[in-house]
C-alpha cells in the first residue's frame, strides 16, 4: 500500500458480466493521508481480486495522470462550488460506469448509482476547525445523500453519527485493512537518528498523527507532564505534519517547567524507516483523539508490539479492541495512570501484546474487496 502509481484500466480484465466502477484516485496524488493509504488499499484490493472492472478518475486541471485514469478538467475548488448545486450528469464524461465511488467525501452528480466514503464526521461536527474547500465539501456531502448518494464508512461508530448528520438510512460499514505490515526491529538498517532528544535505550511515549485539533495531543502533554514528574527518564516524542493545534500544542509544552519541556521531542513530518523505527523503540502509543473513522496507527503499533493508551471516542475502542489502555480523551489523571501502566508493568505490555495479535486477524483487505464489491452489485441492481 505504499507510494506505487495508480493502477490504470488495462488491470482489470473486462468481462462481461462484472461491474464498471467509477473510482476516484485523487486521493493518490499529491501528499499521502491516512485516506490516501485507505483509496490505495482498497484500489490494491479490488484490482487483486478481479471482481470488478475499475475504471479510475480523478478532478484536476493540472495533474498528470496515469494512462487509463479519466481527467475531470477542472479545478476541485471550482468543482465543490459547482456540485453543490444542481449541476448536470457527469456519467458520459467518465465512461458510463455502472457504479460511481467517490473516496474522499465528494462523488460527482451522476444519473447511475453513486457511492461516497466517510471516514469520520468530525468537519460537519466542527466546520469552524476546516478550512473554506472542507466546508465545501461538506456541502457537496449533503447534497449527494440528499440526491441518492448511497454512505460508506469503515466504522460502525463513523456509521451511526453519519446516519445523525446526514439524516440517512442508506449508509454501510467496510473495515478497511491493515496498513502495510510495519518491518521487524532487526530489518530496520538505519542507524538511530541523532537530534531527536532521545538516546537509544530511553523510554517515551509516542505521539503519531497531524497536530490538530482532533488529534488532542495537547491533553496527552498534560499527562505526559504528571508522568515524567514521577519518572525522569520518560520523553514523548511527537511525530507529524503541522496542523492547526500545533500551535496550541507549543505553547502548552513551553509552560511546563524546563524540566519536563526539555524531554519533549517535535519531530514534524517523519519517513516511513524513522517511524518504524519510532514504533519498535517506543514504550507506548499516546492516542488520545477526541475523534477517527479508523485510525491506522493504532494497528501499526499492534503490528510492532507497542502498548496503546488511547481514548474512548469515535471508532478507536472499536478498531483497538481489548489491545489499548482506554480513558476520556479528556481526563488527564486516567490517561497518566495508563501511560504509567503502560511504560512500567510488564504484565501489562505483555497482556497488551498478546491481545494486539488476535485484534490485527480482523482486518482483511480481500474482506473489504468482497463486501464493497457486494455492495457495488446491490446498487446497480437497486437501480435497475
Amino acid at each position: 500500500m505504499g507510494d506505487r502509481s495508480t493502477p490504470t484500466q488495462s488491470l482489470s480484465r473486462p468481462r462481461s458480466d462484472r461491474l464498471t466502477i467509477g473510482f476516484d484516485v485523487g486521493p493518490l496524488h499529491g501528499h499521502r493521508t491516512g485516506v490516501g493509504h485507505a483509496v490505495q488499499g482498497t484500489l490494491d484490493a479490488l484490482i487483486e481480486s478481479d471482481s470488478v472492472e475499475i475504471s479510475p478518475y480523478l478532478v484536476s486541471l493540472r495533474a498528470r495522470p496515469e494512462t487509463g485514469t479519466r481527467k475531470l478538467p477542472l479545478p476541485a475548488a471550482a468543482a465543490l462550488r459547482w456540485w453543490h448545486h444542481p449541476a448536470p450528469p457527469l456519467d458520459r464524461l467518465l465512461g458510463r460506469p455502472d457504479v460511481i465511488h467517490g473516496t474522499n467525501y465528494v462523488v460527482p452528480p451522476a444519473r447511475c448509482p453513486r457511492l461516497v466514503s466517510v471516514y469520520d464526521c468530525w468537519f460537519l461536527d466542527h466546520p469552524d476547525d476546516a478550512t473554506p474547500d472542507v466546508r465545501r465539501a461538506g456541502d457537496v456531502l449533503r447534497r449527494s445523500v440528499q440526491t441518492g448518494a448511497h454512505v460508506v464508512t469503515c466504522s460502525e461508530a463513523t456509521t451511526a453519527r453519519v446516519r445523525e448528520v446526514l439524516d440517512t438510512d442508506a449508509v454501510t460499514t467496510v473495515l478497511l485493512g491493515p496498513p502495510p505490515e510495519v518491518p521487524p526491529a532487526q530489518s530496520t538498517d538505519h542507524p538511530w537518528p541523532a537530534g531527536i532528544g532521545v538516546q537509544p535505550g530511553q523510554p517515551f511515549v509516542l505521539s503519531l498523527g497531524t497536530v490538530e485539533r482532533r488529534k488532542n495531543v495537547s491533553s496527552l502533554v498534560a499527562a505526559f507532564e504528571r508522568l515524567a514528574t514521577e519518572h525522569s527518564t520518560v520523553h514523548l516524542v511527537i511525530a507529524g505534519a503541522p496542523g492547526n493545534d500545533q500551535a496550541a500544542v507549543d505553547a502548552a509544552i513551553e509552560r511546563l517547567a524546563p524540566g519536563i519541556a526539555d524531554r519533549i521531542a517535535r519531530l514534524g513530518v517523519v519517513d516511513e524507516a524513522l517511524k518504524t523505527q519510532l514504533l519498535h523503540h517506543a514504550a507506548a502509543l499516546g492516542y488520545m483523539s477526541l475523534d477517527e473513522g479508523f485510525g491506522f496507527p493504532l494497528l501499526e503499533a499492534q503490528q510492532a508490539g507497542l502498548p496503546i493508551v488511547a481514548s474512548t471516542a469515535g471508532s478507536i475502542p472499536e478498531i483497538a479492541g481489548a489491545a489499548a489502555l482506554f480513558s476520556s480523551p479528556s481526563d488527564i489523571d486516567a490517561i497518566a495512570a495508563n501511560l504509567h501502566l503502560a511504560v512500567t508493568s510488564d504484565a501489562v505490555r505483555s497482556k497488551l501484546a498478546a491481545q494486539s495479535r488476535r485484534n490485527l486477524d480482523r482486518f482483511s483487505w480481500a474482506t473489504t474487496a468482497s463486501l464493497l464489491t457486494d455492495l457495488y452489485h446491490r446498487l446497480a441492481s437497486e437501480q435497475r
